[in-house]
């Protein structure tokens, strides 16, 4: 009887991981909700007007899924957000190929530096492969097994 009051003891404690985790989706959502009506770059072009906005709208509802997710320690959320990061990642590298300095240039009307470009790019993909790295070691804290976010 002890060792099965331990488990559930396991089951309720939330690894401090798993919640830093969590804040940092919702803070990608947040982000993410505040470029609406901005320009966004999207697989090597840069998208403006309605186009822009329904890409912002589905970029944040994934965004706020996957919080919520997180925050219940979905399975079926592991997966997504493996998949949103690597989907992500080769986003980041497609604009960072598809979309030159001046293309950005005229769309934002300011000087870009193109060294600077590249370098937070770079930044920006190794830091969200290091966060993949960590959340695929996480899998085991993912309990619920439901498919249902609201169950």
């Amino acid at each position: 009887m002890e060792e099965s009051d331990d488990n559930n003891e396991y089951e309720l404690r939330r690894q401090p991981g798993l919640t830093l985790l969590g804040g940092l989706y919702l803070f990608f959502f947040l982000i993410t909700v505040s470029g609406f009506g901005q320009p966004i770059p999207f697989f090597g072009s840069i998208y403006q007007g309605r186009a822009a906005e329904a890409l912002v709208y589905l970029d944040s509802l994934v965004c706020l899924y996957l919080f919520l997710g997180l925050i219940k320690r979905q399975r079926v959320t592991w997966y997504l957000v493996l998949g949103y990061n690597l989907f992500e990642l080769s986003n980041t590298g497609a604009n960072l190929i598809g979309i030159t300095p001046t293309e950005l240039e005229k769309v934002l009307g300011s000087r870009i530096d193109p060294s600077r470009l590249v370098s937070s790019n770079i930044s920006m993909m190794v830091a969200i492969f290091v966060l993949t790295i960590f959340i695929f070691r996480q899998r085991s804290s993912f309990t619920n097994r439901s498919i249902y976010l609201f169950k």
